[in-house]
């Protein structure tokens, strides 16, 4: 006669109650970490086949997109032209885009000026989503940095947008 093993009911109750547990904390971190794309607005698409930029003009744009909405742009293809991020023409003085694919914004805050930092808000890890009057802007919790410098303008982001390596090179802006 075979005899089955004994079980204690305690030590079994424990283990499922212990994976429970561990299966709701992985659940509420993915759940953060994926609060940038569920908490974009919108007017920002995101998934397979949104664009890979947006634009945001201010008042002072002059140069051809809508004041104060959003200019969508596509990326660059693969080898080599996958570091371009666009054209020097779809950054507006005094504005800028943000390049959603890339996780990266560039700026222009004068004239043939461009500076590049990460989109991603220092506060919680969402992608910011506009430039406006400017500074860039975070629609998770309202968190606004400088274009000229990434620094802190506004909301309870801790730390400055971190510079990214930019260059132009012609026409194209390429991240390095």
């Amino acid at each position: 006669m075979t005899q089955e093993p004994h079980r204690d009911a305690l030590a079994t109750r424990r283990a499922v109650l212990a994976g429970a547990g561990i299966a709701g904390l992985a659940g509420m971190a993915s759940g953060c970490a994926s609060a940038a794309p569920s908490s974009t607005p919108a007017s920002v698409p995101t998934g397979p086949g949104a664009p890979s930029a947006i634009v945001t003009a201010t008042a002072t744009d002059t140069g051809g997109a809508a004041s104060g909405g959003p200019v969508t742009a596509s990326g660059a293809g693969g080898g080599q032209a996958a570091n371009v991020l666009g054209s020097t023409s779809e950054v507006p003085v005094g504005g800028g885009m943000i390049f959603t694919a890339k996780k990266v914004v560039v700026t222009q805050p004068s004239a043939g000026e461009f500076k590049g930092f990460s989109a991603v808000c220092t506060h919680m890890g969402c992608i910011v989503s506009q430039i406006v009057d400017g500074s860039i802007r975070c629609p998770c919790h309202g968190s606004q940095y400088s274009i000229k410098n990434g620094s802190v303008v506004g909301g309870p982001a801790p730390s400055p947008l971190p510079a990214e390596a930019i260059k132009v090179d012609g026409d194209s802006i390429v991240l390095r």
